[in-house]
């Protein structure tokens, strides 16, 4: 696949055709590449598209289906499109020219807050962009906006006290996922190009999972950290939410790069790929070996709707010529690895005090403030929250540094059964059940936890619907994780885009109709 830059001789004359006579263009679905055409044609500006999503916004946020998906809008993203529209040439140049972003809210901003969805951090105010936002911007996207997620980035059903409970836009009676849900919900919706989100566990691949979406969790040490509100150093990744493969390999080309104030990315020096976008081929699943997780299926009838649909993207990985090889290990079963490994409570305090520090006007300076102030969710969070501000110095405990053992072991472990099976990447359902309706306070039978511990790459795409009912006329999504050995992003995206192309299986949701734009 070719670079989706605009050639200079393409530009010059586009920009010599008159843009009386265009149709309309319709973000519904729009891409990248999409955008990048009707701009070097004349049929659109950068100002009428950033001004169609705060359409849409305003027409399925807070209205309408109440999908409650963004907590803010960027008050300069109009300025900023007009400013790319008064120099055309930017599209030549800048591989995101006038794509437009939401932001998950806990990636640093410095022209909006960044409250991390809680009432105790509204108006907090970082002095500078996160390192993945900066370097956003200088492929040339907008920031829209920021969107709701669960609270603090500590849950699956992207509950906050600032903002309320994001809803799914394919059955408005559950919940997205989490706890990126804000992003997934606004990407798939069509209220935003694309997004980012962040993943300890499950928090980007879920909502992808959730909403029909591409969630990508890069290896650890690919994209900086720094500027995002942390959960866990062990387990914190952060990357793109997008409605298809090839969006998802653009936005991680911009994202990725070596940060030397972040200690994670060592490891990552010189392991970024010139360009993500060569590895998409249709043919890219022919011969691949992929180990199916046996225990990552779940066996209780509330497991049957996602198993019927993983069975036929399983089929149609073999249609496409994958080669599907059983892993029978009990090593991978996500629930022990849940309770015995996670290091989330014992180092999120830290942490997140030491972030708290760096934000000049934080309204909280520590956990322990927060928690006495009362402002967050506490139904959601109130025994995470409690259990972190307990461990005086939860990273010299030995049942931390028990867990730390426990991680290496499997993450060598992992990488052996792939390496002597020879496989290209392991499948499996990144959750075991259907999303869970509003009102219930997790997301169970999660499979995340398998990249979270090793730090492996994972790339989370739609693997089908549930069957239709009264309140989900498409039938609910469900999501098929790709895990790789490490710095494979690029062979992932190849395998994910070979399923994509041989499958089409994203579809719109049905309560955000399409909205269409102008030239002007």
């Amino acid at each position: 696949m070719k670079s989706l830059l605009i050639s200079p001789a393409v530009l010059v004359a586009a920009f010599l055709v008159p843009a009386l006579a265009q149709s309309p263009f319709s973000i519904s679905e729009a891409s990248i590449a999409s955008v990048h055409r009707a701009l070097a044609t004349g049929q659109l500006t950068c100002r009428a598209l950033v001004q169609g999503y705060i359409d849409g916004i305003a027409a399925y946020d807070q209205t309408g289906p109440m999908l409650n998906a963004i907590r803010a809008l960027n008050p300069h993203a109009l300025a900023q499109a007009e400013a790319f529209d008064k120099d055309p040439s930017r599209l030549a140049a800048e591989p995101l020219a006038c794509v437009p972003l939401v932001l998950k809210d806990n990636y640093n901003t410095v022209e909006m807050p960044t409250t991390g969805g809680s009432k105790a951090l509204e108006g907090a105010r970082p002095a500078n962009d996160a390192f993945a936002v900066a370097k956003l911007r200088k492929a040339g996207a907008i920031i829209l906006a920021k969107a709701n997620m669960q609270e603090l980035a500590l849950g699956g059903v992207s509950i906050s006290s600032i903002a309320g409970q994001v809803r799914n836009p394919y059955d408005l009676t559950r919940t997205p996922g989490g706890s990126s849900g804000g992003t997934g919900v606004a990407v798939a919706a069509n209220l935003a190009l694309a997004g980012t989100g962040s993943d300890t566990v499950n928090s980007i691949r879920s909502p992808a999972s959730a909403n029909n979406l591409v969630g990508l969790r890069p290896t650890q040490g690919l994209i900086s950290l720094s500027g995002v509100m942390p959960v866990s150093k062990t387990q914190d990744a952060i990357g793109p939410l997008t409605r298809s493969v090839s969006d998802a390999a653009a936005l991680l080309q911009a994202m990725a790069g070596v940060d030397p104030s972040d200690p994670l990315m060592a490891e990552g020096e010189g392991k970024v790929s010139v360009s993500y976008a060569d590895f998409l081929k249709t043919d890219a699943l022919k011969g691949a070996r992929l180990g199916v997780v046996k225990v990552l299926f779940g066996t209780k009838p509330e497991h049957e709707a996602v198993n019927a649909v993983m069975q036929r993207a399983l089929d149609q990985l073999q249609d496409a010529g994958a080669v599907l090889i059983t892993i029978d290990d009990p090593a991978f079963d996500a629930d022990p690895l849940n309770a015995q490994d996670d290091v989330q409570t014992y180092e999120f305090k830290a942490l997140f005090n030491a972030y708290l520090a760096s934000v000049p006007n934080a309204p909280h300076k520590d956990l322990a403030a927060i928690l006495a102030s009362g402002q967050y969710a506490k139904p959601a969070l109130e025994k995470f929250l409690i259990g972190a501000e307990a461990r005086q110095d939860g990273m010299q405990e030995p049942d931390y540094k028990a867990r730390l053992d426990r991680i290496a072991a499997f993450k060598a472990h992992a990488a052996s059964v792939m390496t002597d099976k020879k496989l290209d990447a392991l499948v499996y359902p990144l959750q075991k059940r259907l999303v869970v309706p509003i009102g219930e306070l997790n997301q169970a039978d999660r499979n995340g936890i398998v990249a979270g511990l090793t730090g492996f790459p994972a790339i989370n795409i739609p693997a089908g619907f549930s069957l239709p009912s009264d309140t989900a006329p498409l039938g609910i999504p469900v999501g098929m994780d790709l895990l790789g050995l490490p710095w494979s992003e690029g062979k992932l995206l190849g395998l994910a885009y070979a399923f994509e192309q041989a499958t089409k299986l994203r579809q719109p949701p049905r309560s955000a109709p399409p909205v269409n734009v102008g030239a002007k």
